[in-house]
């Protein structure tokens, strides 16, 4: 198992952009971590939401993922290409479903060990307990906007 390397960064007095910088920070290290699947963690995350239903809406996968469709449609088109998702008519003709296929779940499969590699080397760095509470400041920081 890798070890994280760190270097504290100097703080902004502006709490958005610590956060918007911590943000980054997290993703970078997913990517990397990941990179070895093809996978970025926006992928990652969509493929994995997707493998807990046959098929879904659009606006419920993008409700689920709590992001905006539009943002969705531009997360979607890269594994459609990639052929890891299927995207069909729905019930009307403004309605479209996304399901996986059987590549996408095989991605699933070979980027799962990785993902669990990056979940365990960030509660090492972080420590369970301030994980947890990190955890709780997120959701609370999330809320702001419902």
């Amino acid at each position: 198992m890798k070890h994280i390397r760190y270097d504290l960064k100097s703080s902004s007095p502006c709490h958005c952009l610590n956060i918007r910088r911590a943000s980054r920070a997290v993703t970078q290290f997913y990517e990397k971590v990941l990179e070895p699947s093809g996978l970025k963690v926006t992928q990652y995350s969509l493929l994995r939401n997707l493998e807990r239903v046959e098929s879904v809406s659009m606006s419920a996968l993008a409700k689920t993922m709590r992001i905006d469709r539009t943002t969705l449609n531009r997360n979607i088109k890269p594994l459609m290409n990639a052929g890891l998702i299927m995207v069909n008519s729905g019930e009307d003709s403004r309605s479209r479903h996304v399901m996986l296929t059987d590549a996408g779940k095989a991605a699933l499969v070979n980027a799962w060990a990785l993902w669990g590699e990056a979940q365990t080397l960030l509660e090492e760095y972080l420590g369970v307990e301030e994980l947890d509470v990190f955890e709780k400041l997120l959701s609370k920081l999330e809320a702001l906007t419902r």
